[in-house]
């Protein structure tokens, strides 16, 4: 293994519930009388993309909403809470990144979420984690297509000059799953608290704590 990808910013810390909050505040704001509860919510992740589930929930709705102007209000929302929300890295987390430093091991961040949300989740987690901890992060900039689609990670190993058999990948959705796998890499599930029962078939395991020997296990 030379190289371990985290493929959320949900993978670092779990802000599930926190963006299904701003969701909400956000349906609030633009008049909407929408409310995700957590059921709801739960099903919704097993596709990707926020201003998609926004788009497809108006539809069904019969309603005319302009997705884009409500996802932008609801990553402002989710970014200014943030800061104050006292997040932890996930379990494993800072000890994986640090044995993985410690081993020589390159470190990215593969998501399809904006910069905006990447950097104001590192920040939040500073001094524990924080954007120099990886060489590479990409966001929702980088590439055109969002996962499944593998572009996010073929993105990666390009600009890491890495080969997909050498990398693992953490992911904590089915569409993350897919993407890392399409772009043939292993992938490690490590699903948040509103996909942990979803399935993850395509996963080469499932964990509720990352350890670093066991993603270089992976490879062999």
């Amino acid at each position: 293994m030379s190289a371990i990808l985290f493929g959320s910013i949900s993978t670092v810390a779990d802000t599930s519930e926190l963006q299904r909050e701003a969701f909400n505040r956000a349906f609030a704001e633009h008049g909407l009388d929408w409310r995700w509860d957590r059921d709801d919510y739960r099903g919704m992740l097993a596709t990707s993309g926020g201003r998609d589930r926004i788009a497809e929930y108006a539809r069904s709705r019969g309603q005319d909403v302009d997705p884009d102007a409500v996802h932008e209000t609801k990553s402002k929302i989710f970014q200014e809470s943030l800061a104050g929300a006292g997040l932890s890295p996930r379990p494993g987390v800072v000890d994986t990144v640090r044995g993985a430093r410690e081993r020589g091991l390159k470190l990215a961040m593969v998501t399809t979420t904006s910069a905006g949300n990447v950097a104001a989740l590192l920040d939040a987690l500073g001094p524990e984690l924080g954007a120099s901890d990886f060489d590479l992060v990409v966001d929702s900039s980088a590439v055109e297509q969002p996962k499944p689609d593998p572009a996010a990670y073929s993105y990666a190993l390009q600009n890491l000059g890495e080969q997909p058999q050498a990398c693992v990948a953490i992911e904590d959705n089915v569409g993350g799953v897919r993407a890392a796998t399409a772009a043939g890499i292993a992938c490690v599930a490590f699903p948040n608290a509103n996909t942990a029962a979803h399935g993850f078939d395509g996963a080469a395991q499932q964990v509720d704590r990352l350890d670093v020997d066991a993603l270089q296990g992976l490879i062999g």
